[in-house]
């Protein structure tokens, strides 16, 4: 799959510098490989209470594998609990054994048990301090249908000197994400950087505190036309010396732009760039 995946980026990208080709190539297993988005098929919210998980129409969590039992487990919340009651041959399996009873709520920052089910795979996430079941498809029909990611042409004009400037103390920025869910993220400092003679500002983030990069999102006048709607993401090396290096051919789309199941974050107001960024990744055109 992945030798599939790898000369599908490359037929979409002919003309790519090879560090843009490497990374492009990289960013087609990202949406498409068996931990891509575009496998995610499911996005089910968790209460506290007990959810039945099962292959017939009246469980509470209904999937749709020949491998899961008809009523074949049940979730029990607690938040910030999760416990699996796993039936008699339930068709589900962790690491290749039959599930047993546990708990499946995940440690901060990452995903927990990974429950498997012929081609699904279910585990439990934790998203703005609401708890939710994912479900992925290795077999997902958007996953078939894959045949690479489309691109603007490599432009050496959005490739930027920054400069960085810190904010002191670090400022929290509200996100929100596609749920209305709102966060605060960490902004150590914006980026200032020219183009076509106009100044041109983006609020950098942190993901996780030791993070090697600064996280961008943005949107610009492309958004919604040539590009993702809801704007498109950027991983920049940290600052050195006052400055870093940013490149417009290497923004990507969010998960959202591949399955209706992700909770993506959304930029946040001040990083609109009021010009058309016509570098990195092209509205998706694939199914989903």
């Amino acid at each position: 799959m992945l030798a599939a995946l790898l000369a599908a980026a490359a037929q979409s990208s002919p003309a790519d510098a090879p560090a843009n080709g490497a990374w492009r190539a990289a960013r087609a297993e990202e949406v498409a490989g068996a931990q891509g988005w575009l496998t995610v098929v499911g996005l089910h919210w968790l209460r506290d209470g007990s959810y039945s998980i099962g292959r017939a129409r009246d469980n509470d969590i209904v999937l749709d594998s020949p491998a899961l039992a008809r009523h074949a487990a049940r979730l029990v919340v607690a938040a910030p609990s999760v416990r699996l009651e796993p039936a008699a041959h339930s068709g589900l399996t962790v690491d290749g054994r039959p599930a047993t009873p546990r708990e499946l709520a995940p440690p901060p920052e990452q995903d927990g048990v990974v429950l498997a089910a012929g081609s699904l795979r279910l585990f439990v996430i934790a998203r703005a301090g609401r708890l939710a079941l994912r479900v992925r498809d290795l077999d997902s029909a958007a996953r078939r249908a894959f045949h690479g990611l489309d691109y603007f042409p490599i432009d050496t004009g959005w490739v930027a000197r920054a400069r960085f400037e810190p904010y002191s103390p670090p400022r929290q920025i509200p996100i929100t994400n596609v749920f209305g869910d709102e966060i605060q993220m960490l902004s150590p400092g914006a980026l200032v950087f020219s183009y076509a003679g106009r100044e041109l500002r983006l609020d950098a983030l942190l993901e996780s505190p030791g993070d090697d990069h600064l996280f961008v999102m943005f949107a610009d006048e492309t958004s919604g036309h040539e590009t993702y709607g809801a704007g498109r993401f950027l991983h920049v090396p940290l600052p050195a010396d006052g400055a870093t290096r940013i490149d417009f051919n290497e923004a990507y789309n969010p998960p959202c732009a591949f399955t209706g199941f992700a909770t993506c974050p959304l930029p946040p107001p001040q990083n609109r760039l009021p010009v058309a960024v016509r570098a990195g990744e092209l509205r998706y055109r694939g199914v989903h």
